[in-house]
Parts: C-alpha cells; structure tokens; sequence
C-alpha cells in the first residue's frame, strides 16, 4: 500500500522547514499530496534566531533568493559566536573571551597550527591563530561583499533573522513551488489504529482528516508523538542543568553597529544570548531555576540591559530539557521541539531540525511495507546526532574554570559529564583530536568545532615536540594567514554597510 497523503502537524521553522524538505523531493510523484495542519490560535515561540552555516545550502536548494531571504527576515550575517566570561574573572580577567568560528583552515593547517600553539604555550587567542575570521569578528566586518555571489562569501557565515518571519517566508516557499496545502484548524483528538499507528485527526469543526503518514511539528506539545502515542521522553536535566529563560527584543537606534556574532555571556547560573537584527536586538537569560529564583533573574537582566526599563516585556520560557526515547514511531515522525530540545546554545534546535527534515526527505518511504526498517534507521541515526550534540553542549559547561556558584561546581562533577565526553577529554588530554575521532557521517559537530571550544577554553593537552618541519609549516601557515588579514580588512565592508546596501541593489544572484 502507497504513502500518498501526508500529513505536517504544525507550523513555525520546524513545519515549515520539514514542508519544504519534503516537497522538493516528493513534489513530482504522482498522487502524492503534503498537507500541514497549523492551529489559528497558538502562536510560535519564536526565539530560535541563530543558524549555523548548513542553512546556506539548505535555503539554495530551495530556491530561495538570499537577497530575498535578507530583506524579509530581518537578516543579519552570523560568523561567530564569541562567548564571555565563561571562564573565571580573578584567573582569566573580567570579559575574557573567545570565538567558535565558522571559518576554518584545512584540516592540514589546522592540524600544523594547532600543533604549533600548544608547543609554544601562546598567549594569543587560539582562534586568532587559526582563522583570519578572528580579526573581522573583532572589526566588526562583514563575511563577503555586495558584488560577492549569493550564498558565497570571503568567509563561511550563517545568519541571525527574525523567526517569524523566516517561518513566513518558508511557507510561502512550500506552497507556491511545491504545491504543499496549509490547513488552518486545530487538532483536537488523534484516533489511533489497532496496530497504534495514526488513524486520522479529528478537528474543532469535526472533520476526520485521514492521512497516510504525519509529521508531528508541533512543538514542546508533542501532540502526536508523546500525548497520542505515549513516546517516553528521555529527561536530560541531570546533565545539561539549565531549564528556563527569560526573553526580551530591545530596540536599537537606526545605523548602530551590528556584531557579526551571537554574543553569549556566562552569568553565576547559566548564560547571555545577545543577537542583534537591524532593528533590534533578541537577548535571552537562560538560567538554572535550581540555582537562582526568578527575581534574581529579572534582576541580573535588569542590569545587563542597563537598568530597569518598563517598556521592555520579559517572556517567561520553561526548557524542559531532553528527547524522546524514538523520534519515529510507526507512521509518525516528530520534528523540531516535538522531537526534544537541549537548550539554545549553539543554534542546536534549527540546526537538528534541518539535519531530520533533510535526512527524512532523501529516503522518505514509498509503501507502507518500508516503514518499520526505515523507522530503525532513523531512530538510530538521530539518536546518535542527539547524543553528539549533548555531547558538545556540555563541553562548554565542564570546562569552565569557573567556581564563583554552585552551578558551575556541579556543571565540573563527573556525574553530570556523560560517559562519552569523560573518555574523549581523557583522550585529548594527551593527544590532540584528530579527524578520526569523529567517525560518523551524523556527527553534527566535527573537529574544527571541538578544537574552538577546547583551546578557547584553555584546556589542557600534553604538547608533543614539534619537528622541525611541523615547525617551519605552522610557520608559514602564520605568514599567510597575516597575508590573508591585511587582505580582508581592506576588502571585506563593515557589517550594518554591507546589508545596507543589500537592502538597497540586491546580491547578485548565483
């Protein structure tokens, strides 16, 4: 029996995203019709904001203009994240920092330089010795230039935008090239088979709408994967140990300086999101409830934003932190936060939800025959992302030398560390990481990301005695990587210049 009618339960990035993955593939085969159910009366969270640089090539084979996608969505460029005060003041001094880049040298270089850094104890930025995108972060320069190519650039990027309207745009997108049908109602009752696969969904207005195969988008509900089909949630909270967040957009006064960056803060229980649009910039505190009251978090934002300011409305979010114990169940595939979150550092939850809809897409099944052997697939692909990104998450928590709270004490007790990472940094602590020690294709974070956080965070790995080949190399790595400095800062424009005039002429197109 043939998959023909399917069925996306929800709306925003996660069903929008998981629409257009879907009907590039599937558009073209006969019979086959993508139908995506959005309750009139919910509206999305909307403070996923920050992308990683796969989105590039996942927008191009969409179709979709990066001069239009800039121009709707509030978009600025995002070549970095540069977190703060993660490390400890009295140690490291107040506003210490560093940058996890997008622009990487080749695995080659990077091997030679990183080599090179740890034998001669460098006190300069690890990232300032490997990438040239050390220095345009700090200058504040954009990653290409108005007559550079869509979706190409001098540097790799990826974006900062405005999720509401990314999740417009995307479903403009998905109905006007690829045919996919919006259905404005609300979902009241799922109807499961004998078997426990979906039946059909009944709405407010009491249609019986049934479908083929559904795809649960709707959010920290799980209305399909966990209410109706009772997927067990894996609780997460014993490892990443921050769970709620208060949100504000504050204003910013026309032709201010735009950071090419997310600026992530640590604070006594958690961290800082700093995201600047062009009009306005979406800050988030995300914070332990089991360290720090609500009150004192109002207060700490309070005065990162400069004092109290009646104007601004603080959004209250609960992160229930975790995943489901299968992500496809039957004729069922839960997508974005209804598959689970961990937390916004990284841009993980866009980026997780891109990598399903993508992965769902390329080998969507034909008959009804394929669904239990595809199910065992993804599952055990996704389960393996998953735990990879949880593994990089904490990275950041556990290598922190700071001990100012009891947050950043537990984040250090190896009971909150999982098995995975405790034998990787065992590892490195006496050999570098090396490409081999990343050896799946559903690896979400690789090398060149690890070696960021690891050496901006000071860690510590037995330097081996460079030979004097490595040496000369790393050397003239240097020299040219000083070369291609000089030559960015006098090419690449100043961040807010170059959208500007995007606004203005457009990119040209590819």
């Amino acid at each position: 029996m043939n998959i023909n009618k399917i069925a996306i339960i929800g709306g925003g990035t996660a069903g929008w995203l998981a629409a257009n993955h879907l009907g590039k593939v599937l558009c073209k085969q006969a019979g086959v019709s993508i139908t995506l159910i959005e309750s009139p009366d919910i509206p999305p969270i909307g403070v996923g904001e920050g992308t990683v640089p796969d989105i590039k090539k996942t927008l191009a084979s969409f179709g979709i203009s990066e001069t239009d996608f800039i121009r709707q969505c509030d978009v600025t460029f995002k070549q970095s994240i540069k977190f703060v005060n993660w490390m400890d003041k009295e140690t490291h001094g107040k506003g210490n920092f560093y940058h996890h880049l997008f622009d990487v040298p080749s695995r080659e270089d990077s091997e030679v330089l990183t080599a090179h850094w740890l034998a001669e104890n460098s006190d300069a930025p690890f990232a300032q010795q490997v990438s040239a995108q050390h220095q345009v972060c700090e200058q504040g320069k954009a990653p290409k230039g108005i007559t550079t190519p869509e979706y190409q650039g001098e540097l790799a990027y990826a974006y900062h935008l405005n999720a509401a309207k990314f999740a417009h745009l995307l479903a403009d997108n998905a109905q006007t090239k690829y045919g996919v049908k919006h259905h404005l109602t609300h979902v009241s009752r799922v109807n499961l088979a004998d078997d426990g696969s979906i039946r059909s969904l009944v709405t407010s207005e009491d249609d019986d709408l049934e479908f083929d195969f559904y795809i649960d988008c709707s959010g920290f509900e799980s209305l399909l994967i966990s209410k109706a089909m009772n997927v067990p949630f894996i609780d997460l909270s014993d490892k990443l140990l921050v769970n709620r967040a208060l949100v504000v957009q504050v204003p910013t006064y026309e032709g201010a300086d735009i950071p090419p960056y997310t600026l992530a803060t640590a604070h006594k229980a958690g961290w800082i999101w700093d995201i600047a649009l062009p009009t306005r910039r979406g800050v988030g505190f995300v914070y332990s409830s089991n360290h720090m009251t609500d009150e004192e978090a109002e207060t700490k934002l309070d005065y990162y934003l400069g004092g109290k300011d009646p104007k601004l409305v603080y959004k209250k979010l609960p992160m229930k932190i975790g995943y489901r114990e299968k992500f496809w169940h039957k004729n069922c595939v839960a997508l974005g936060l209804a598959q689970g979150f961990l937390e916004p550092l990284e841009a993980t939850s866009i980026l997780l939800t891109d990598f399903s809809a993508s992965f769902l897409a390329n080998r969507f099944p034909v008959k009804k025959s394929e669904l239990a052997v595809l199910e065992k697939r993804f599952n055990y692909a996704m389960g393996y992302a998953w735990e990879r990104v949880i593994d990089f998450v904490k990275l950041h928590y556990c290598l922190s030398d700071r001990h100012d709270s009891h947050f950043w004490n537990e984040n250090r007790d190896l009971s909150t560390i999982p098995n995975s990472l405790q034998e990787k940094l065992k590892l490195w602590e006496s050999s570098v990481p090396i490409t081999d020690d990343f050896f799946s294709q559903f690896e979400v974070f690789y090398l060149e990301n690890f070696l960021f956080v690891l050496y901006g965070m000071k860690f510590k790995t037995k330097p081996l005695a460079l030979l004097p080949e490595v040496r000369e190399s790393a050397l003239v790595g240097l020299r040219k990587r000083e070369e291609v400095n000089n030559y960015l800062q006098s090419k690449l424009p100043k961040h807010r210049e170059l959208l500007d005039k995007i606004n203005r002429y457009g990119l040209q197109s590819v």
